[in-house]
């Protein structure tokens, strides 16, 4: 794998210490497996979704986390009652391992639902600007700040 040199930003950039950990944390998800397969879509102009693909897992199984703009998703299967009868598989396609997959989400990003249906989750994501971070005009020549003595 490359290294990267971010020396130049940090020249020009200040206050952007943060960019370095993002990078950080995407070549960190390089290595995760590519279990269970899932789609990202674009639904609107601020609102997408994911769609993972987790078969045999029942809602109970699964968990959703949202903490630091990072989305876990992780599902663990519960251990197989002992009883007489053992399965024998001619072939066996669905994996029924556990997981554990992570996604960064964007700044004002939420979360705003989940629904597990026929085997398909589907986690909805709406980017939520906050009136204060939105562009905003000046009119020339209006005093913004008063000064008062």
């Amino acid at each position: 794998m490359r290294t990267i040199d971010l020396s130049p930003l940090y020249r020009s950039f200040i206050g952007f210490d943060r960019l370095a950990s993002m990078i950080d944390a995407a070549s960190q998800n390089g290595s995760q497996t590519t279990y269970p397969p899932y789609n990202i879509e674009l639904l609107g102009e601020d609102k997408y979704r994911i769609t993972m693909a987790i078969a045999g897992f029942s809602k109970d199984d699964v968990t959703i986390e949202v903490l630091d703009n990072s989305l876990t998703i992780s599902g663990k299967k519960p251990e197989e009652a002992q009883d007489d009868t053992k399965r024998e598989f001619l072939h066996k396609g669905i994996s029924e391992r556990s997981f554990e997959r992570k996604f960064h989400l964007g700044d004002h990003v939420n979360v705003a639902a989940a629904e597990l249906e026929h085997g398909l989750l589907n986690i909805d994501l709406v980017r939520e600007i906050p009136e204060e971070k939105k562009p905003r005009q000046i009119e020339i020549g209006r005093t913004l700040l008063e000064n008062k003595q």
